[in-house]
């Protein structure tokens, strides 16, 4: 179990040197057991005192990583149940699987339509993270050769499926390299399962039909020498599993509860390309860490992956786009300059309607620290003095010969104000960006 405030303070030099930003050793002491300070903010702490205190400073859910270079994914590490606590730090996981009873063109042209599973959202790349290989062959060596052909084939993270330790083996063996996640050690296999993991340095998971069962698994399964570990929940049903889910990362994160410290992987292979979307989407909210999927539908794929952009975006921190000045087909000198502001999806919906209306144009962006037009300018971050800053930094001035801005519709009494302040003509939009093209075509 983790350590309290006063037990930390014992264990502290004492000194109140105020080096790790806090005024006493009993605040930094009380930070500390609450997760919001680091050990290694106290430069006064002896070895044996960093020692002591491993468990109290380590994450309630363990970081494990598995795949390599640039594919290399990461999951656990996690710090709050509730995203508006904070925020969610490693994206779920998403794999599709490839079973192991494909072969030739049939595997090839799996393996490539995963490898295709690739998305542009609001500016932002989601593809597939991982390949899961399933034995369902029932063959050890079929197992490992179809492991070797992904590995050759695809760059993304693997993970081995398999009842089987002997076929984890002989996949294992010829995939080492890459660090795939073993998948699964039961309660009857772990010791075989967690040698593998060691010998092979993979991440093992852990499964089990109830939390019960899961925490015994993994104490035995770190005793034999591994310490990745990833939890896997064999549930009766869709609820049960979910249920479960939630219980495991309460139990890790508001009691320290070490044995289910560790994140976790859900298997939905069965049902249509729709439902399985639907289970996905619901396992990523409730709190998986890893989603393997049967379909590689790209209609079923992308909300789920949007799903983990969503539910993996810092809420206290708006995606936002750089603020300069964009392009939109090939403008010149007599082309419209429009202004909007650098929350994303803003942008991009503004880009998308300009694209639309094949109008070449500019597109000045101003920084509002990612917020939208109505919400920027009724919290001050949008007003004449930003805009005239932003149209100076961007030299706009040398763009176009025509000095006139175009506004957001929605802002249209800051017009006044910032003709004054620019000297410029502003012109004011529509309200609504879908009128966008319309407008372009026919007053810009």
């Amino acid at each position: 179990m983790a350590l309290s405030g006063l037990e930390i303070f014992k264990l502290l030099p004492k000194t109140n040197c105020k080096k790790c930003g806090k005024p006493t050793c009993l605040a930094f002491a009380m930070a500390l057991a609450q997760k919001k300070a680091k050990l290694e903010e106290c430069p006064e702490a002896s070895d044996e005192t960093r020692s002591a205190l491993a468990e109290a400073s380590a994450p309630p859910i363990s970081l494990v990583k598995f795949g390599t270079g640039d594919n290399e994914v990461q999951v656990g590490q996690e710090t709050v149940v509730f995203r508006h606590d904070e925020k969610f730090y490693n994206p779920t996981v998403i794999a599709a699987s490839v079973s192991d009873k494909l072969t030739g063109d049939a595997l090839k042209g799996r393996i490539e339509c995963i490898n295709s599973l690739q998305f542009e959202r609001v500016g932002t790349h989601l593809q597939v993270n991982a390949v899961a290989v399933i034995n369902e062959s029932g063959s050890a060596d079929t197992f490992a050769s179809v492991a070797e052909t992904v590995k050759g084939a695809s760059p993304l993270a693997m993970i081995l499926v398999s009842d089987s330790p002997e076929a984890l083996s002989a996949a294992a063996g010829k995939v080492a390299d890459v660090t795939p996640l073993l998948a699964s050690a039961t309660s009857d296999t772990a010791e075989a399962v967690a040698k593998i993991g060691k010998e092979n340095n993979c991440p093992v998971v852990a499964q089990g039909d109830s939390v019960e069962v899961l925490a015994e698994l993994t104490d035995k399964i770190k005793a034999a020498g591994v310490e990745d570990i990833v939890l896997s929940l064999k549930a009766q049903s869709f609820k049960d599993e979910l249920y479960g889910l939630s219980e495991i990362r309460a139990v890790a994160l508001k009691k320290t509860f070490r044995p289910l410290g560790y994140p976790t992987i859900s298997f939905v292979l069965d049902g249509n390309s729709e439902a399985q979307a639907a289970k996905g989407m619901s396992l990523i909210c409730k709190y998986s860490s890893i989603v393997v999927i049967e379909t590689v539908e790209r209609h079923a794929i992308f909300p789920m992956l949007t799903t983990v952009t969503n539910i993996f975006t810092d809420p206290q921190k708006p995606v936002q786009v750089e603020a300069k000045v964009y392009k939109v087909g090939e403008p010149g000198a007599e082309s419209p300059l429009l202004m909007t502001t650098n929350f994303s999806l803003t942008y991009y919906t503004v880009e998308s309607d300009a694209e639309a209306s094949r109008v070449p144009c500019y597109i000045l962006v101003v920084d509002t620290e990612g917020t939208s037009v109505l919400t920027a300018y009724s919290g001050d971050k949008l007003n004449e003095k930003v805009v005239a800053e932003a149209m100076k930094k961007n030299e706009v001035e040398g763009l176009v010969k025509h000095h006139k801005l175009i506004i957001p519709g929605y802002v249209a009494v800051m017009s006044g104000k910032l003709e004054e302040e620019t000297g410029w003509e502003i012109a004011v939009g529509p309200r609504e960006s879908s009128m966008l093209p319309k407008y372009l075509q026919e007053v810009a």
